[in-house]
C-alpha cells in the first residue's frame, strides 16, 4: 500500500505492483444506499482501432499484420487471417497446410494455456487468493515449489518452439498465408517437433495431477466458488466431426442446459452475434440472437467442453470426464476455466503427435490464390475463445473494412457477473480492501482477458476498483 487518504465521502488506496492480466483497465462497484450490490463491471479505458489500420492495406498482409495485435495470442489471429483469405480466393488449402496450421496452433495453445495456468493465474493457485501480492506472481511459485515452476516454464517453452518451428517466428508467425503453407514440412524438422511433443507429453503427466489439485484445494479453501461463483450462460465453441476443433469447422451454441441451439458456418456469424457499444468502456460487448432474443455466452475451454463434450484424443477425453464428474454439466464454475485449460493442454500435446504421424502432413502445402474482390469470413478458436476475422476486399486485394470479433468482448457479460460474484462475497460489511482486489482479479484472471485483442490496444493494466453508493464514489482501490 503505497498510499492512503481518507474524507468523510472517500477513501482512496494505491497499492503496487500492476496486476497479472494483459491491457488496461479498472472495475467498478455499484452499491444501492443500504450497501447491497447492484451492479459491477470492467470498463477498458484504452483505445488503438485496429480495425481502421487495417484498411488500405494489401489483403494479402492480413496474415502478418494482424498478427501483431497481440504479443500473446498473435498466432489466433495468424491462421483465422489465413482462413479468411482462402474464403475470399474461393481455395481449400491443401490437406498437409491445414495440418501444419493445426500443428502450429496445439503449439500455440499448449504456450498460452502454460502462461495462463501458471505465470498468471498459477500465483493465486498455488499461493492462495490471500497471499501478500507481493509474493503472489511467478517468482513466489518459484520459491514455494521450483520443480513444479521448472516444469511448468519448460512446458510453455515446448509450446512456444512448436509453434516456431513450423511458424517460422515464436511471436508473430509467417508461414501461414493465403492458400497454405509457405514450406513443406522435412525429416529434420520433423524430428525437432517429434522430440518436443514426446518431452511435453511427460510434462503434461507430471503437471497434471498438480493443477488437478490446486483446483481441488481452491475449493476446499473457498467452498462458496462452488456454489455462489457460478455464471449460467449459452457456451459457443468450434466443431468439426462432433468434436471440438480450432481451426477449422462450423460454430456451435449450446444453451445454459447444454442443448444445442444452433449451428452455422463462420460466414454466417453476424445473423447470431450481436456487437453493441457501452457507454462505460471501449470495448463492445458481444451477445448471442437467437429467435429474437439476445443471450449471454460464453467462449473459450470451458465454452469448448460445454459445446461439444468430446475431444478426438483418449487422455483428453478422460481428464474431461473427470472435470465434469466434479464440476458437473454444463459447467458454469468461474474456477473451472483452469481445469478446461489443463484438459485443453493435455489434448493439443496429443493431437500434435497425431499430426506428425499422420502420412498426409507430407504432402504439398500450397494452391494459387487470386483476389476477386468480395467479403473475407475466417476463424480460429483462440485460447481465450472463438476469434473471427471479417474483411471486405476489392479487386485489387485491397482491405476496405474489417470487423474483429475477439475472445474478450464475447466473454465480457460473464466476466462483469463473476466481478459482480466475487464483490458480493467481499464488499457487503467488510472492509478488507485486499481481499477485494484479489477475489475481483482472480475472478477477471479466470477468462484470461486479452484486452489489447478487445480494443486493439498494448500495455500493462493496472487495476483500478471504483465503489460507488447511491451515485457517488465511496472508495477507489488502486494496485
Amino acid at each position: 500500500m503505497s498510499a492512503q487518504t481518507e474524507t468523510p465521502n472517500s477513501r482512496t488506496i494505491r497499492i503496487d505492483p500492476v496486476t497479472r492480466i494483459e491491457g488496461h483497465a479498472k472495475v467498478f462497484v455499484n452499491l444501492a444506499e443500504d450497501g447491497s450490490l447492484d451492479n459491477a463491471g470492467l470498463v477498458v479505458n484504452e483505445l488503438r482501432g485496429f480495425e481502421k489500420i487495417l484498411v488500405g492495406m494489401e489483403a494479402n498482409r492480413m496474415p502478418h499484420i494482424t498478427a501483431r495485435i497481440c504479443g500473446v495470442c498473435p498466432t489466433a489471429h495468424h491462421i483465422a487471417a489465413s482462413n479468411a483469405l482462402d474464403h475470399a480466393c474461393g481455395v481449400v488449402a491443401p490437406p498437409a497446410a491445414m495440418l501444419l496450421r493445426e500443428l502450429m496452433y496445439m503449439g500455440h495453445i499448449i504456450h498460452s494455456h502454460a502462461l495462463s495456468l501458471f505465470v498468471l493465474q498459477g500465483p493465486d493457485l498455488v499461493l492462495g487468493l490471500d497471499a501478500d501480492p507481493a509474493i503472489r506472481n511467478v517468482v513466489g511459485i518459484v520459491q514455494a515449489n521450483p520443480e513444479v515452476a521448472k516444469k511448468a516454464l519448460r512446458i510453455r517453452t515446448v509450446g512456444q518452439r512448436l509453434n516456431e518451428i513450423v511458424g517460422g517466428r515464436g511471436t508473430h508467425p509467417v508461414t501461414s498465408v493465403a492458400g497454405g503453407i509457405t514450406f513443406v514440412l522435412d525429416s529434420e524438422k520433423r524430428a525437432m517437433l517429434q522430440s518436443l511433443v514426446d518431452e511435453g507429453k511427460q510434462l503434461a503427466k507430471d503437471l497434471a495431477p498438480v493443477v488437478k489439485q490446486l483446483v481441488v484445494t481452491m475449493l476446499e479453501k473457498h467452498p462458496a466458488m462452488l456454489t455462489d461463483w457460478v455464471a449460467p450462460s449459452w457456451s459457443v465453441g468450434t466443431v468439426l466431426d462432433n468434436r471440438v476443433s480450432l481451426i477449422q469447422g462450423n460454430i456451435r451454441a449450446v444453451d445454459e442446459n447444454g442443448i444445442t441451439q444452433v449451428e452455422f458456418p463462420v460466414q454466417d456469424y453476424d445473423k447470431y452475434m450481436v456487437e453493441s457499444v457501452v457507454d462505460f468502456s471501449y470495448m463492445k460487448r458481444v451477445s448471442f440472437k437467437r429467435d429474437g432474443l439476445l443471450h449471454d455466452y460464453r467462449v473459450g475451454p470451458l465454452a469448448r467442453i460445454n459445446a461439444m463434450q468430446q475431444f478426438s484424443t483418449e487422455w483428453a477425453n478422460r481428464e474431461m470426464e473427470e472435470m465434469l464428474k466434479l464440476g458437473g454439466y454444463p459447467c458454469h464454475i468461474t474456477l473451472f476455466q483452469a481445469y478446461a485449460k489443463l484438459v485443453e493442454m493435455i489434448w493439443a500435446i496429443e493431437r500434435a503427435d497425431d499430426i506428425l504421424r499422420d502420412p498426409a502432413v507430407n504432402g504439398e502445402t500450397r494452391v494459387p490464390v487470386k483476389f476477386q474482390g468480395g467479403r473475407a469470413v475466417g476463424h480460429s478458436e483462440a485460447p481465450r475463445g472463438t476469434l473471427i476475422h471479417d474483411y471486405e476486399i476489392d479487386e485489387d486485394g485491397i482491405v476496405r473494412a474489417a470487423n474483429l470479433i475477439v475472445a474478450t468482448q464475447q466473454n465480457y457479460a460473464i466476466i462483469n457477473r463473476s466481478i459482480e460474484h466475487a464483490a458480493t462475497s467481499h464488499v457487503i460489511g467488510k472492509t478488507d480492501d485486499q481481499a477485494l482486489l484479489n477475489a475481483i482479479e482472480f475472478s477477471i484472471r479466470c477468462y484470461d482477458p486479452c484486452l489489447s485483442c478487445a480494443t486493439h490496444a498494448v500495455g500493462a493494466m493496472p487495476m483500478e476498483i471504483s465503489i460507488n453508493r447511491g451515485g457517488r464514489t465511496v472508495k477507489t482501490i488502486r494496485r
